[in-house]
């Protein structure tokens, strides 16, 4: 299928063939007839990809700070890969579509096959979509009408925050889309509006709709305009809805407002607030989020939890129900506000006429031709053809599943490094897979991610997806008789490290197995390769000390999630685990950890110092710590023995005291022996030996880090 998407580096809009993703559980595959730019988010994104680096960072000064961090504890040269990494992204763009429901996930209700309706879904010809981000279209309503759903419920929740009662007066600052909706809400709901906007074609149809307007074309001043349009009391309250870098709409918002007035932000501006304009007149100020109650909970939109009516009466999905609503009684007109419409094949114009500014425009609408439903539901895109259909070599062909940045930017070039053969990559949506395939050099790219694991021209399989769905595919890869690479965890139960050991023991005799791996590439780098070869002479028991300055992550974060990322303990203290398990060369006998608890403290407890016991006796120390400072370094290792220690510091300077003929191990650049790790695994593969790491030792590390993150959750 076709979808547009645009570049975050150089802000260029093209129109790709992706893989059409499948319809989930609680949600609808929609065929795409219209869709709506956005002409307000949607140009910000292309004015932010079209600005050159200096302009990004003037625009973004809190991931400017993250970068300085990064590049005083990792480097310039990790930094600088990492930027790039982000900005190489192509983003999907739209949020404003309309269409026809062709397949329809388990526990769905409420609508059927062949239904038109609304969702946030976005420029494509197929798009899946939660039940609870769609709403069924009244016969009423056309197409192209109910294309402007979204975008009206967001303009219809600022306007319930502001609580507007009838007879009540409201200024609309910003006359594009949003704006012209809002007055048309506020003037259904008996107020009287005051519309401000530079461009007079908009004021114009503002005074359609039934507003006042300050035409600011003829000098006239907004704040005399509004002074007098409240017979000098001050107005009720005001709306923000334009898309502004300036605090002007917000101070002269303020000084336009009666005692007691609010202020409502819809669109964006800056917020270089006025104390005195708030304070003396007790104003309210509140930002509007987006569609309504349920936005950005993942309760709501991905597993869809709805809320009671009877407590939330008016959630994103009601709220784009009632906008439905009005539009079939006419009680607002959406159509008076199309300016412009584009078949999808020239949706680069359509981009380059909201970039450029250079005719007047509100509503851009793009409109889908009939396609060949086949074509359009391909879930398998053919990105590089004479790969396809090359003969079989020598050299183990991979598949990757899982196309997110850490895929992209540190797996799949530590394998394309150790010189495989790049077959197939799979993502849930399909974009970064089509995108990576192409920049990468894979044969394909694809959405039926076991499909491509069953796949005869498949060796290696290697998962990068999010953790709840590792042990699925390992089970699944290694029951098609493929070599696995996973990365970390390997699982998150008990339960299904057990269905992994079995699906292992299953396979053909000992010897002829497929290979196991799981990502611990840090027993791989350079200097912990070294570490172990100093070790190696040492008979003594010895102490470790690891001290990880993991810095904190939001608590709604999946990684966070019990049930989808494990916690950070399962998803990134394994890490550890295994590298003091390779250090010391002896089986974990005791396992013990203590967790920081705080007032704040959440359900998983990630904060912990871990004590690991060794079968020779040593023992070794993990503070994993979430409560530092993001500027100090990242990583330490120290081992002492036998009256010498080592220390490696962020896997960039390696120090010795006490041991005969080495001092120090320095690297220009931080190197975490992701690509020794690849590589090591490739050539197990392609001579048939033993694991890097043996499969006995990766379940061995997997139990004890469970054992660890139960212990710590009591």
């Amino acid at each position: 299928m076709r979808q547009v998407l645009q570049s975050l580096a150089d802000g260029r809009t093209i129109l790709a063939e992706v893989p059409a993703s499948a319809v989930t559980r609680g949600g609808l595959l929609v065929r795409t007839t219209h869709s709506l730019i956005s002409a307000g988010t949607e140009r910000m994104l292309v004015e932010f990809g079209r600005a050159g680096w200096l302009e990004k960072a003037r625009q973004q000064p809190e991931k400017v700070r993250q970068v300085l961090d990064k590049v005083r504890t990792d480097g310039f040269a990790p930094t600088l890969a990492a930027v790039r990494g982000k900005l190489d992204q192509m983003m999907p763009l739209g949020y404003c579509n309309v269409g026809r429901v062709v397949e329809i996930g388990a526990d769905v209700r409420g609508f059927a096959v062949g239904d038109r309706v609304v969702s946030n879904g976005p420029h494509a010809e197929l798009v899946a979509v939660a039940r609870n981000l769609c709403a069924r279209i009244p016969d009423g309503v056309l197409d192209d009408e109910a294309v402007f759903t979204v975008l009206g419920a967001i303009a219809l929740q600022g306007v319930r925050l502001a609580a507007p009662t009838l007879g009540e007066r409201f200024v609309v600052i910003g006359l594009g889309l949003l704006g012209l909706l809002t007055v048309q809400l506020l003037r259904a709901n008996g107020c009287r509006v005051l519309g401000i906007d530079p461009d007079t074609a908009r004021a114009e149809v503002a005074r359609r709709f039934g507003a006042d307007v300050v035409l600011l074309e003829r000098g006239e001043d907004p704040l005399s305009v509004a002074d007098e349009f409240s017979g000098g009391l001050g107005v009720d309250g005001v709306l923000i809805t334009a898309s502004t870098r300036s605090s002007d709409p917000v101070s002269q918002g303020a000084r336009m407002c009666r005692q007691r007035g609010r202020i409502v932000l819809v669109g964006v501006s800056g917020l270089e607030l006025n104390r005195s304009d708030f304070y003396q007149k007790e104003l309210s100020f509140q930002v509007s989020c987006s569609y309504g109650p349920g936005r950005y909970d993942p309760q709501y939109e991905e597993l869809g939890t709805d809320y009671p009516l009877g407590f939330v009466r008016w959630t994103e999905q009601r709220n784009f129900q009632a906008v439905l609503e009005m539009m079939n009684s006419r009680a607002i007109d959406v159509r008076a506000l199309i300016t412009h419409r584009f078949g999808l094949d020239a949706a680069p114009a359509a981009y380059e006429l909201l970039a450029t500014q250079g005719e007047p425009h509100l509503g851009i609408l793009l409109e889908y031709a009939t396609q060949t439903a086949g074509a359009v539901a391909a879930r398998t895109v053919i990105c590089d053809q004479q790969k396809t259909h090359a003969a079989t070599g020598a050299e183990p062909a991979i598949a990757v599943i899982g196309a997110g940045s850490y895929a992209a930017r540190v797996l799949i070039p530590a394998f394309a490094a150790s010189g495989v053969r790049l077959r197939g990559i799979a993502s849930g949506g399909g974009v970064t897979a089509a995108q990576y395939a192409r920049k990468f050099g894979f044969a394909r790219a694809t959405t039926d991610s076991e499909a491509l694991i069953g796949a005869e021209d498949i060796d290696i399989v290697v998962i990068a997806t999010r953790h709840n769905s590792h042990a699925r595919f390992v089970r699944h890869a290694l029951q098609a008789g493929k070599h696995v690479f996973v990365e970390k965890p390997l699982a998150l139960t008990a339960e299904e490290i057990d269905s992994i050991a079995g699906a292992w023991s299953a396979c053909a005799p000992s010897g002829q197995r497929p290979q196991v791996m799981v990502g611990f590439n840090r027993r791989f780098a350079p200097q912990v390769v070294r570490m172990k070869a100093l070790l190696a002479g040492v008979r003594a028991t010895k102490s470790f000390v690891v001290t990880v300055n993991a810095g904190a992550i939001p608590a709604a974060h999946w990684t966070r999630d019990p049930h989808v990322g494990g916690g950070r303990i399962i998803g990134e203290c394994c890490h550890f685990v295994d590298l003091l398990r390779f250090l010391a060369g002896q089986a974990i006998v005791q396992a013990r950890v203590q967790a920081f608890v705080s007032e704040s403290a959440t359900a998983l407890r990630d904060t912990v110092a871990i004590t690991l016991g060794f079968a020779d006796g040593s023992w070794g120390t993990i503070h994993y710590l979430t409560n530092g400072h993001a500027s100090f370094p990242k990583e330490r290792i120290e081992v002492f023995c036998a009256g010498r220690i080592l220390q490696l510091d962020n896997f960039r300077r390696l120090r010795a005291y006490g041991w005969p003929g080495f001092s120090a191990m320095r690297l220009w650049r931080q190197d975490k022996g992701h690509r020794a790790c690849a590589r090591a695994f490739v050539d197990a593969v392609r001579s048939g030996t033993g694991a890097p790491i043996p499969f006995e030792e990766l379940l061995e590390v997997a139990r004890v880090t469970l054992a660890l993150s139960e212990a710590a959750r009591d």
